[in-house]
């Protein structure tokens, strides 16, 4: 049984690196049973890739992990896990409070023909890349990109509280939740994001958030000189919040693109709902 999950586990990442170019343009999120848990209590971390908020778990494959960790308050450590199980991690919650899930993946090599690239391009609003193409005078037929996953989730134990707030915990490409979610109830709060690359705002860069229960209804903003965009979110539920980044590569590489594809998911509570805890 042990070898059959391992073997799985092999397929399914061969598949998400080489299986074709639409899964390269998947979004992939971190998903827990629950957002909202108490103290003692084990959650499974489930590494997602799908889209519109629908998709397939990806057993752990400790060779593709760079780092897997939680934080609350100052305090981080590792999120540990069974090699090919799914969940891909485990947390025992270990105190009250809000707490910062991280994973970032190794970086992948995938090679898209140039008119899906170019779709790929437009769907994630990268702008500059598509201005580097169009001032070439010969378009290269195969783009060789390398991507790398940075996915954040915010879970809340017992109760939390306006103070306790979303950090950078220093991946590449990283999401950083100005207001907790966990303290917000009701339809259309303000939701303030931070779109940060290697610790530096990161201006004029597209945000989408979607909602699990109406995917079709997501929200776009592009990140001002603070790397900041506010969303007013317009109903409760799971949300999942993204970006994506993309630089040429350096001389000397085996690609042309490096990219990094950011994720941040919680969830928000109905107004009258009780917070966790209550």
């Amino acid at each position: 049984m042990t070898r059959l999950i391992r073997l799985r586990g092999v397929l399914m990442t061969v598949l998400i690196v080489f299986g074709g170019t639409t899964l390269s343009a998947h979004d992939f999120w971190i998903e827990p049973p629950a957002f909202q848990t108490r103290p003692g209590a084990l959650v499974g971390l489930h590494l997602m890739v799908g889209e519109r908020m629908l998709g397939d778990a990806i057993p752990r494959d400790t060779a593709g992990i760079e780092r897997f960790v939680v934080a609350r308050d100052a305090q981080e450590q590792p999120v540990p896990g069974r090699e090919g199980g799914d969940p891909a991690g485990v947390l025992r919650v270990d105190g009250a409070g809000l707490l910062i899930v991280g994973y970032h993946s190794r970086p992948h090599a995938i090679e898209l023909t140039a008119d899906k690239f170019e779709k790929y391009l437009g769907e994630e609003g990268l702008d500059a890349v598509q201005a580097i193409l169009a001032r070439m005078k010969r378009k290269p037929a195969v783009a060789r990109e390398q991507f790398s996953r940075c996915a954040k989730s915010l879970l809340s134990s017992g109760a939390t509280s306006v103070a306790e707030r979303d950090r950078a915990i220093g991946l590449p490409l990283e999401l950083v939740a100005d207001r907790n979610p966990y303290a917000l109830a009701g339809t259309q709060p303000d939701f303030p994001v931070t779109l940060l690359y290697r610790g530096k705002p990161l201006r004029d860069a597209l945000v989408i958030a979607i909602n699990r229960d109406d995917p079709d209804g997501r929200l776009r903003a592009r990140t001002d000189r603070d790397g900041r965009v506010s969303f007013r979110l317009p109903r409760s539920g799971v949300w999942l919040i993204k970006a994506v980044h993309m630089i040429p590569a350096e001389s000397g590489h085996d690609v042309d693109w490096e990219s990094f594809w950011a994720s941040l998911t919680f969830e928000l509570r109905a107004a009258g709902a009780p917070a966790a805890g209550s």
